[in-house]
């Protein structure tokens, strides 16, 4: 079994005040505008792994998150888990799969690529996986705590919907989400604004994503706001989701593995950097993963970095509209999170590199740190609308099988990766029935659509369009709070 330790956290830039996993998951950002991270990664043997083979997702959940969340009681922790990942959440994927596994596995390419399905979920996308769980865990936090939050996010298409679905009528919640206005597809777009609860506020920033994103570090920066109004995020810089998705990495391991240590290779779709993030620390903690491939679309910003140590982040007239919008990011989070590691912990060079970031539009690593990225099994590659429509054909014809467009870039990705004897593992971030119009264009028919969300785009919709602006942002949370 393996040895749980007190875990505390500290943040990339500095700060270090001995908090538990239940302080940060209500903070999200730390004051000093850093992210929390684990003093240590928890460490798991290869007969650890080799014990939860037999385990379900929500035991396996259980082993992982009860490492990282110490200060929570275990008996809790574990009923929590068990009334998150049931089938009858995770049953919205196609037709013929067996729910119960949670995250389903099927193979392509001759078996060269295993998909790993993430989006049966609530809102059809991977971001339910971590989210439900965040929708539990906050709520039993607020009520230990007996006080309230007011979740401020951002998102590029599917963060929204997944915390607006995790926490529409749950005590003690309100949540904020800001998405860029016209940047998402017509059924993301739906999914959010035609929700009616009283606790959901949408809000259309005109914009970007990372307008709205630097929005959200700006209210979390403020103190006194964040302070007087509760305000806490679910976006990927919150610890806790990341740690949970952790778990799918381990899941999908034991799902394609058939002997002790074997080594995969990951190729997973990426925009803030939040779920390859999850790899890396499932890598950190033992789980034999070799190569992490890193796949974008034309906002090929991470693509640069990978490839040159050049990390130049794009404004706003340069930050593309794609078929894969959710991608659509030019300003990583969680990438600090990496560097963090990357650069043996040091929350001054952070400082030093975020401090270049926010003068020059981005920053370059030496040499040593380079020697370092290249060691840690991180490649990546870029895809283009064309790619993504070849391979979403290709598969459906070689395959009968259809793939969103963000899973055509990890798939395309993967493929340049693969490795003879080694198994690759892509992970699916979304079904296609959110992005009808690009699977349209590709095979020339509609994807399927789950019954529970027919006509979702004829529905009212529910939205407030405000300027890209933090202060106008604020009055509008303010003004609401105060109903």
């Amino acid at each position: 079994m393996v040895v749980k330790l007190a875990m505390t956290y500290q943040s990339t830039r500095g700060e270090d005040e001995e908090a538990g996993y239940s302080d940060i998951v209500l903070k999200g950002l730390a004051s000093d505008g850093g992210l929390f991270m684990p003093r240590i990664y928890p460490q798991v043997s290869k007969t650890d792994l080799e014990d939860w083979r037999h385990l379900s997702y929500a035991e396996l959940a259980f082993e992982i998150l009860r490492l990282f969340a110490t200060d929570m009681d275990e008996d809790t922790l574990k009923t929590m888990l068990a009334g998150v990942y049931r089938e009858d959440v995770y049953n919205n994927g196609r037709q013929g799969e067996d729910f119960s596994r949670i995250t389903p596995v099927r193979s392509i390419d001759g078996g060269a690529i295993r998909i790993l399905e993430l989006s049966n979920g609530p809102t059809l996308a991977f971001k339910d996986m971590a989210m439900q769980y965040l929708g539990a865990l906050f709520e039993y936090i607020l009520a230990q705590k007996k006080t309230e939050l007011n979740i401020l996010g951002a998102t590029s298409g599917d963060t929204g919907s997944a915390a607006e679905y995790a926490m529409r009528g749950r005590k003690n919640i309100r949540v904020f989400m800001l998405s860029p206005e016209g940047r998402m597809s017509a059924f993301q777009r739906a999914q959010m604004y035609s929700l009616d609860d009283p606790n959901i506020f949408n809000i259309a920033v005109r914009g970007t994503f990372d307008d709205a994103q630097d929005i959200v570090k700006a209210c979390s920066r403020d103190a006194g706001f964040k302070e007087t109004y509760h305000i806490g995020t679910v976006n990927s810089i919150n610890w806790a989701r990341v740690s949970a998705q952790v778990v799918y990495y381990f899941k999908g391991w034991l799902e394609i593995t058939e002997k002790p240590g074997e080594e995969i290779d990951v190729a997973v779709p990426s925009g803030n950097f939040g779920n390859i993030l999850a790899g890396w620390i499932a890598k950190q903690m033992g789980l034999p993963i070799g190569q992490l491939v890193v796949a974008t679309n034309e906002n090929d910003v991470l693509d640069e970095f990978f490839k040159t140590g050049v990390y130049r982040v794009r404004d706003r007239e340069h930050t593309f509209v794609t078929s894969s919008p959710s991608m659509d990011i030019s300003k990583a989070s969680n990438f600090e999170r990496y560097i963090y590691d990357i650069v043996g912990r040091s929350a001054q060079r952070v400082r030093e590199l975020w401090t270049e970031l926010a003068l020059k539009g981005g920053f370059t690593l030496n040499e040593g740190e380079m020697m370092q990225v290249r060691a840690s099994g991180f490649v990546s590659a870029r895809s283009t609308h064309a790619e993504r429509i070849r391979t979403i054909r290709e598969i459906f014809e070689k395959e009968g099988l259809i793939i969103d467009p963000h899973t055509a870039d990890g798939v395309n990705a993967a493929r340049a990766y693969v490795r003879e004897g080694v198994k690759m593992m892509a992970l699916e971030t979304a079904l296609p029935a959110k992005f009808a119009a690009t699977i349209r264009e590709a095979i020339g028919a509609d994807p399927e659509v789950p019954p529970s969300y027919a006509g979702i785009e004829a529905r009212e919709q529910h939205v407030t369009v405000l300027d890209a602006d933090a202060d106008e942002v604020k009055l509008f949370i303010a003004e609401r709070l105060k109903q």
